[in-house]
C-alpha cells in the first residue's frame, strides 16, 4: 500500500486510448487507492474522455492534439498549482504495470532521489521488451546520454517515472515536446537532479497503436538527438 503522508498525483497522458485508458485508471486505483489520477486528454477523437471518467479519473482536455510533451507538462502544471509532493507519469496505453507504483515512488518518498525511471532492462524479469527497431533507438539514446552527460540510464524512453517537488517545479516551467523522455533526463541532469532507475515489468499494449511506428524510428532518433544537442547549446550559452 502506498503511504498516504504525501500528496501524490498520477499523470496519465492519453491520445485516442479508448480500450486502454479505463483499464489503466482502474488498475492504478486498485494498487494506489489514495492517489489522485489525472488523465490529460490530448485532443482524442474517440471515447477516451468518457472511459477515463467512468473509471474514476479526473480529466483535463487539451483543445487539440499538442503531443506527449505538452500533455505531460500540463500534468506537471496541475501538480505544481495544487501543491503535490510527488508526481508519477504513467502511459495511458496499459503498458505500465501499476503494481510497481509503490516501488518507484518509495525512493522519492524517502527523499533519496529527485527522479525515478522505471526500467524494463535492468533485470531479466520478462515482460514486454519492445520491438527490435525500438530497442535499436533505445540503445542509441543510452549511449548518447551517457557520452553527453556521464549519466547512464538503461531505459531512457521509458515513460514510467516518479518525481519530487523540485522536478515538478522544473518540468511545469519547461518540458520537452514531441518524444520528450530522453531529453527530460538531460534537462534533469543539468540541474544536478538525483536520478535512479528501478526495475519494472512492462506489457505490450492491448488496443490501439503506438505514436512511434517502425517507419518513424530513424526520424525519431534524429529529431530527439537534435533537440538534446540544441538544449545543451542553449544552456551553455546561458551560462556564458
Amino acid at each position: 500500500m502506498i503511504p498516504s503522508n504525501k500528496k501524490i498525483l498520477v499523470i496519465v497522458p492519453a491520445f485516442n486510448e479508448c480500450g486502454n485508458i479505463g483499464r489503466t485508471v482502474a488498475e492504478i486505483r486498485r494498487w494506489a487507492p489514495d492517489v489522485d489520477i489525472l488523465v490529460i486528454d490530448d485532443g482524442s477523437r474517440d471515447d477516451t474522455v468518457q472511459e477515463a471518467q467512468q473509471a474514476g479519473g479526473m480529466v483535463v482536455s487539451l483543445p487539440f492534439n499538442l503531443g506527449i510533451g505538452a500533455a505531460v507538462q500540463t500534468g506537471f502544471q496541475y501538480a505544481q498549482r495544487h501543491q503535490y509532493d510527488i508526481a508519477v507519469q504513467v502511459d495511458g496505453d496499459g503498458q505500465h504495470d501499476a503494481s510497481f507504483l509503490e516501488k518507484i515512488i518509495e525512493p522519492i518518498r524517502r527523499d533519496e532521489v529527485d527522479m525515478v525511471v522505471g526500467s524494463r532492462f535492468l533485470e531479466k524479469s520478462g515482460g514486454f521488451q519492445s520491438s527490435f527497431s525500438r530497442r535499436v533507438g533505445i540503445n542509441f539514446f543510452v549511449h548518447l546520454i551517457n557520452v553527453l552527460t556521464g549519466v547512464k540510464v538503461n531505459d531512457p524512453t521509458s515513460g514510467f517515472r516518479a518525481y519530487n517537488k523540485k522536478m515538478i517545479a522544473l518540468f511545469s516551467e519547461y518540458y520537452p515536446h514531441d518524444f520528450p523522455e530522453p531529453e527530460a533526463i538531460v534537462v534533469a541532469q543539468q540541474i544536478g537532479a538525483r536520478i535512479v532507475e528501478i526495475s519494472v515489468v512492462m506489457r505490450a499494449r492491448e488496443a490501439g497503436n503506438s505514436s512511434i511506428r517502425y517507419f518513424k524510428t530513424l526520424y525519431y532518433m534524429v529529431k530527439v538527438t537534435l533537440a538534446i544537442l540544441l538544449h545543451m547549446i542553449r544552456q551553455r550559452r546561458g551560462r556564458v
